[in-house]
């Protein structure tokens, strides 16, 4: 009985430092929150860059180009601190058209919250830093095309809805001579 004691102490002793370090492996990082904002950044991309009705125009181009850069920084930071960078998850609904812009500033602005998150590792802190301000310039530029187009819509709703009353008047004035 004492051998079956002893022989399940050295075993147990043998396993414990595996099963350490497989449990640490597993265990997030001291930033977890790095792969959450990628896929939000990844995620904001592909809604910027599927435009349904025509062309990108420059600022959604250099949106864009920004989103990439900050992908880069706050892959490199994620690598860094040890987590996986090949992970990607997608985003679950498409919006329509007018609501892409909107989609991809909402997750623009949860990916630099995630991001932003208290830094303790000197080695990646100027990478997070770096990446907070492309997603600072990315948000700026889809914003102000949302923006923009946001006023186009409401003025040609406007001018047609005075063509509308135009019409109507005109309708009533025959409806009147008929009588």
């Amino acid at each position: 009985m004492n051998n079956r004691h002893t022989l399940a102490a050295a075993a147990l002793a043998l396993a414990l430092p595996l099963l350490a370090s497989v449990a640490q492996a597993q265990a997030p990082g001291r930033h977890p929150a790095y792969l959450h904002g990628l896929a939000d950044l990844r995620d904001a991309r592909w809604f910027i860059e599927h435009r349904p009705d025509g062309e990108l125009e420059e600022r959604e181009r250099h949106a864009l180009a920004e989103i990439d850069r900050a992908i880069d920084l706050v892959q490199r930071a994620a690598y860094y601190d040890g987590k996986n960078v090949y992970e990607h998850p997608r985003a679950d609904s498409y919006p329509d058209a007018r609501g892409r812009l909107r989609r991809a500033s909402a997750l623009l602005r949860s990916a630099r919250e995630d991001i932003a998150q208290e830094e303790d590792n000197n080695q990646v802190r100027d990478l997070q830093v770096h990446g907070v301000e492309r997603i600072d310039e990315a948000i700026r530029l889809t914003e102000s095309v949302m923006v923009d187009r946001e006023r186009a819509r409401e003025m040609y709703e406007h001018e047609h809805e005075h063509e509308h009353d135009h019409d109507h008047d005109h309708d009533r004035e025959r409806d009147y001579e008929r009588r």
